[in-house]
């Protein structure tokens, strides 16, 4: 079920990730090195998730006692919608962590284009589904050429 919000309802923390989701992807699309660009494309897509979880997200009690989830478990949680990208960005977090400790090895330069495309088609997602006009996509822009 997808709920649909008023955009100026939407918390002002919503905006702010999606303005840094936003400069993440730039970041990736701009970034030379691979490890950087996949790294950057990973962080906007969680920031995109915040977005969300800010908008959607109800807070509860204490956490004491309670374990805590990371974004792609609370945002299969809050927008089921949303799971399979949930799981898909899960699943990148350890290449990102490598990529981000400086790892050369951790993804390469396909997996980093790939990543910086999806990243930039769930942000849409995640725009279309706060009731925002999606961004301008990055489908445009000339894919690099894979060595």
């Amino acid at each position: 079920m997808s709920v649909r919000l008023h955009p100026h309802a939407l918390p002002a923390t919503t905006h702010s990730y999606l303005l840094r989701a936003a400069e993440s992807l730039s970041e990736a699309v701009s970034a030379t090195d691979v490890p950087t660009r996949y790294a950057c494309a990973h962080v906007a897509a969680l920031r995109a998730a915040a977005a969300l979880l800010s908008a959607r997200a109800t807070p509860v009690g204490s956490a004491r006692g309670r374990r805590q989830k990371n974004a792609w478990v609370l945002l299969a949680q809050v927008a089921p919608e949303l799971a399979e990208w949930a799981t898909f960005f899960a699943a990148g977090a350890s290449k990102r962590a490598a990529a981000e400790a400086g790892s050369l090895r951790a993804v390469t330069e396909r997996e980093a284009d790939d990543l910086v495309r999806d990243a930039d088609r769930f942000l849409a997602v995640v725009e279309q589904s706060l009731g925002l006009v999606p961004h301008v996509s990055l489908a445009h822009l000339p894919a690099r050429r894979v060595s």
